[in-house]
């Protein structure tokens, strides 16, 4: 279970990385923090382009923080707007988040603290694609 004080640092985290986003087309600011199973905190924040289409949310670059450290899984996650108020991710970064982390994954919510499985209800995943794959379909067949 996350501590009130490893919430806190996550807000703190957030805070501060999200003064870092490049978003000078929707001067939307976004930053968001996870605490990871091995006690490190990794941090991302949003950076936009004149190609709005292609822009990278702030759990995009978390996310490529946890794999350029070390990888591993989370285990709470902070995602604030440009007002230190908790923000939902957006569909596309919910996978991504139940990808680097577990059901029980914890994150702060607009409503209050929720875990993965709770924002994102019948989850698809990894395992999904290993146990419905056209060769593994065929020797259930069989």
């Amino acid at each position: 279970m996350t501590t009130k004080e490893q919430w806190a640092q996550l807000q703190v985290a957030a805070e501060e990385i999200m003064t870092k986003a490049y978003a000078p087309y929707s001067r939307f600011k976004v930053g968001v923090a996870g605490l990871m199973d091995d006690d490190r905190i990794v941090v991302g924040c949003n950076v936009e382009n004149a190609a709005y289409g292609v822009g990278l949310c702030a759990e995009c670059g978390m996310i490529s923080s946890i794999h350029a450290t070390g990888g591993g899984k989370l285990v709470a996650i902070t995602c604030v707007d440009q007002h230190g108020s908790s923000l939902m991710p957006c569909g596309r970064c919910r996978q991504l988040l139940w990808e680097n982390g577990k059901p029980t994954t914890q994150i702060t919510t607009p409503e209050g603290i929720k875990t993965l499985s709770e924002i994102l209800p019948q989850a698809f995943g990894p395992e999904d694609l290993a146990a419905r794959a056209e060769d593994q379909l065929q020797m259930d067949q069989s």
